[in-house]
């Protein structure tokens, strides 16, 4: 079956909208594809979430650990 695509409507705030704007331009991608990036991410980290994985931000030079809580 071939990938099929499929029409939405998203409102945003503005502060949202700007947000992925921002993030548009600086990575050189369309708003549709920083998107399917953020859903594709979030995804994995679901999954990953769900079989009892951590997610955590460390400093380079502190190695200070932070836990990211998923909602």
């Amino acid at each position: 079956m071939a990938n099929l695509k499929r029409t939405m409507t998203l409102n945003l705030t503005e502060a949202e909208m700007d947000v992925l704007e921002e993030l548009s331009k600086r990575k050189e991608l369309s708003k549709t594809t920083v998107l399917r990036q953020a859903l594709r991410l979030y995804q994995v980290i679901e999954v990953r979430v769900e079989k009892g994985d951590k997610l955590f931000f460390e400093d380079d030079k502190t190695k200070e650990k932070a836990e990211v809580m998923m909602l």
